[in-house]
């Protein structure tokens, strides 16, 4: 039996529905996923089995313009995804159509290089009648020669065994690149860190979407089968530290609740988790920061 094996990436802007389409591809909670835009900042590798076919996505940051160094480094890791992959799918939200930001994107994939087979999946088609859809099919591979053109609804999960099938009888031949039973290739401490960071933001949305970052600090396992752990929310201003927290502490109980109760359910055992909020006022400017999301310090540099 000959097997396949290889990296897809998956491109778009953000909120385009790519941390939700890996989701549904690997069927596990592997990559964070939040109403608000950039959210997804490194690229975290989904595994998914179809028949004799391993495929390993790539869940790219949105591509957006950049305007400090934590957003250049993500832009400069969604297109450092793209150019390593076998295949690389663009994702468009059918309702918004032609945005700028995709005319921006459809640039950047002719400067990727020819040969570069990059396959088109139209996003949330539950949005759109079926006639604009179409219409929006036809404007994108007249603008950019994509190999194979999808219409998908990543959350409801219409036409996406179609894309995964077809991606998996794409791929190059070759051993798997996991284990069978592996579905990210992150290291869980990084995993914990993103679901609270995920429930950080879903809960504190309006008041600072992007001035913090969760670190997993210590993991410790117990005789009894269970886990503590240990993470620290760095904030960039003291201000920031009293919203986590909120009145009497309320806040950061049932932010630390809701990433337990995720992590248990992901792991499948009891999980001891305990919060602290650090203030670092310069943490986006700090390398060490940068590597714990995985992200190239450097790839920030104007």
């Amino acid at each position: 039996m000959t097997t396949r094996a290889g990296f897809v990436a998956l491109i778009g802007e953000p909120n385009a529905g790519k941390s939700t389409l890996t989701n549904r591809m690997v069927g596990a909670k592997v990559s964070i996923v939040t109403h608000k835009v950039q959210t997804t900042r490194a690229r975290i590798r989904g595994v998914a089995i179809q028949g004799e076919s391993q495929i390993v996505f790539v869940d790219t940051p949105g591509l957006f313009q950049p305007k400090r160094r934590l957003d250049r480094a993500m832009v400069a890791a969604a297109w450092g995804g793209a150019a390593d992959a076998d295949i690389t799918v663009l994702l468009i939200e059918a309702h918004r159509g032609v945005t700028d930001g995709v005319k921006r994107i459809l640039e950047g994939l002719g400067e990727l290089g020819k040969g570069r087979r990059i396959a088109l999946a139209i996003n949330k088609i539950d949005r759109v009648k079926a006639e604009v859809l179409l219409a929006l099919s036809q404007d994108l591979n007249e603008r950019y020669d994509f190999v194979e053109t999808f219409m998908i609804s990543a959350e409801k999960g219409h036409g996406v065994d179609a894309l995964r099938t077809w991606l998996a009888a794409e791929l190059p031949e070759g051993p798997w690149l996991y284990p069978e039973d592996q579905i990210a290739d992150l290291p869980m401490r990084m995993i914990a860190a993103e679901m609270t960071r995920e429930k950080l933001t879903l809960r504190l949305h309006q008041e600072l979407p992007y001035q913090l970052t969760v670190e997993t600090e210590n993991w410790e396992e117990r005789k009894d089968g269970s886990a503590r752990i240990d993470q620290v929310v760095y904030v960039a201003r003291d201000g920031h530290k009293g919203i986590i927290l909120g009145n009497k502490g309320e806040s950061i109980k049932a932010i630390s609740k809701a990433a337990r109760e995720e992590l248990e359910e992901f792991l499948g055992r009891r999980i001891h988790l305990f919060l602290q909020v650090k203030v670092r006022e310069k943490w986006l400017e700090e390398a060490e920061r940068y590597s714990e999301m995985g992200l190239n310090f450097r790839d920030g540099n104007k």
